[in-house]
């Protein structure tokens, strides 16, 4: 445990990708991640980029199969029923926390303190310790529910970063507009990356 580490949960809303490449860019860049996985997350996965994940056993070549091992020694996976793991507990010392990406339902749970899982747990504790906690939601359209559970999450301390990828940087593809959105989340949590060109630096 250490004050920089991070926790990362994906949740079940469409953009599996957006979460899988967080956890690779983490890694790679020498971040020690504290994983959970909703059994909504897995549907979705297996929806979106037919892989098959299973949360017992799980291990991490099922979700990142091209990650260097010595990567992998970082990641720290915990089931999402698992209330014991040290990410329900504010005395757990980490960096931040990312749900990506955040559905509709774990945004409701966060945002009327229902600690059902760990997910909604560890989000919990990043509030009320007032540490970054980072929602990345990817729905449309937005119904007032929604929108309110949102705000309730931002006016308690949460960062809203929808996955909506900008397009002055010019993505040339799926995996571009893809990182433009996990570059800006390795932006609110201070890890350096060079996944996009930033605005002023664009080549005329």
């Amino acid at each position: 445990m250490a004050a920089n580490d991070l926790v990362v949960a994906l949740t079940g809303a469409s953009g599996s990708p957006y979460g899988i490449r967080l956890l690779d860019v983490l890694l790679r860049a020498g971040q020690t991640v504290h994983l959970t996985i909703s059994p909504a997350a897995v549907e979705v996965m297996q929806q979106e980029i037919e892989r098959r994940i299973r949360l017992d056993p799980f291990t991490w070549q099922q979700l990142l199969p091209d990650l260097p091992s010595e990567a992998a020694q970082r990641l720290h996976y915990h089931h999402y029923r698992n209330f014991q793991a040290g990410i329900a507990s504010g005395s757990f010392l980490t960096g931040g926390m990312v749900v990506c990406p955040c559905s509709m339902g774990t945004v409701a749970a966060i945002a009327h303190g229902l600690s059902q899982n760990l997910i909604h747990r560890a989000a919990d504790v990043h509030l009320k310790e007032r540490r970054k906690l980072i929602l990345v939601p990817r729905e449309t359209p937005l119904g007032l529910v929604q929108l309110r559970n949102l705000t309730a999450c931002a006016e308690a301390g949460a960062v809203i970063l929808p996955a909506m990828p900008g397009f002055y940087t010019r993505p040339r593809s799926l995996d571009d507009a893809i990182d433009f959105i996990v570059a800006r989340i390795c932006d609110q949590l201070g890890v350096p990356h060079t996944l996009l060109r930033r605005w002023g630096e664009q080549t005329e």
